[in-house]
């Protein structure tokens, strides 16, 4: 599905709630402000993305009211919110015991990766050429059926079919960790076992016919070699719930009008 940019255009924009005009404490957040950030905060419909573009927007008017009552000047806004958040934003580290909570209860999540030692046979064809792309499919599997009736000839059949600069090589990838791949190709080939796959493997840039050499199973990992990831991401994750009730609490002292007013959605948080 394609998403769409929007950007600044002389038909109507949506209004605010009730067509009231949006307000950040006195100061009002133009049409025009919200038509300019729209090319910011891509969406499939327009009343998502200009609820973005405006939730945005009163954010950043938020924090910089509060800096400005606060005294807070820095050469950049980036550096001035920076300041601001420094000051008044209040992120508790997690303890030892949180981290080790979260270890325990997500053990399945800290593992070395799956390798996979792959080999495959690029029959090329491009997405759009239907034509090909049959001819291919034909070609993949009488290819299919000559290497399951000689395994041996897959690394000459290689030389002399694949498109692939791995054909130099007899068609062999090395070991591959995950996200080395297309994503087509990565799905379907890291589910499979030790051997030739029974099927080709249809991607965008044709048909392959795959060998898994060798396969290394992920092992788990000890507490002491994830300890730093876990810590820095419940730290993250705490940071997110800070920023957004910080937000929300602002903008109760400061008022907010004309929008419903959720922080948590903006892309602040992300």
């Amino acid at each position: 599905m394609e998403v769409g940019i929007y950007t600044p255009n002389p038909s109507p924009l949506p209004q605010g709630e009730k067509g009231q005009k949006i307000r950040v404490g006195e100061q009002v957040v133009t049409e025009e402000a919200i038509a300019s950030e729209l090319q910011y905060h891509p969406a499939e419909q327009m009343e998502a993305a200009w609820q973005a573009a405006a939730t945005s927007l009163v954010i950043k008017t938020l924090l910089e009211q509060r800096a400005t009552e606060r005294g807070i000047t820095a050469a950049t806004e980036e550096e001035r919110t920076a300041l601001l958040l420094e000051q008044e934003l209040i992120v508790p580290e997690p303890t030892e015991e949180q981290c080790q909570h979260y270890f325990h209860s997500n053990r399945a999540r800290f593992h070395t990766p799956v390798l996979l030692a792959v080999s495959h046979i690029l029959l090329p064809a491009a997405p759009d050429d239907m034509p090909q792309r049959d001819q291919q499919r034909i070609l993949a599997a009488q290819l299919l059926r000559q290497l399951q009736a000689d395994p041996g000839s897959f690394a000459a059949l290689a030389q002399q079919y694949s498109a692939c600069p791995s054909s130099g090589q007899g068609g062999s990838l090395g070991q591959l960790p995950k996200g080395q791949t297309v994503a087509e190709f990565e799905r379907q080939v890291w589910l499979l076992p030790v051997g030739l796959c029974a099927n080709p493997v249809e991607t965008r840039f044709g048909f392959h016919l795959v060998r898994v050499d060798q396969r290394v199973e992920g092992e788990p990992l000890e507490y002491q070699h994830v300890a730093t990831r876990i810590r820095q991401y419940l730290h993250e994750q705490v940071t997110r719930r800070a920023l957004s009730q910080y937000l929300q609490v602002l903008g109760a002292e400061i008022g907010v009008e004309g929008i419903a007013f959720n922080a948590a959605g903006s892309p602040l948080m992300q």
